[in-house]
């Protein structure tokens, strides 16, 4: 069985642009080729990637991308 996560923590890589403030969603995609470190997404739909919020914001804060 997978885990378990709420679906209100679900993002994909429009949503992680916009809660970080970033005008380019498709930078998302670079940080995750580029830093080894970017959470792993959690889901894969017909090559839509999705990620759990709170992991991804906790890497933002850690590399400086998101404040406190």
């Amino acid at each position: 069985m997978g885990r378990k996560i709420d679906v209100d923590r679900l993002v994909g890589a429009a949503e992680i642009a916009e809660r970080l403030g970033i005008k380019r969603p498709h930078l998302i995609h670079d940080w995750r080729r580029r830093h080894p470190d970017f959470p792993v997404p959690v889901l894969e739909l017909k090559g839509t990637l999705i990620w759990d919020w709170y992991e991804v914001e906790a890497w933002a804060k850690k590399t400086g991308r998101l404040g406190d």
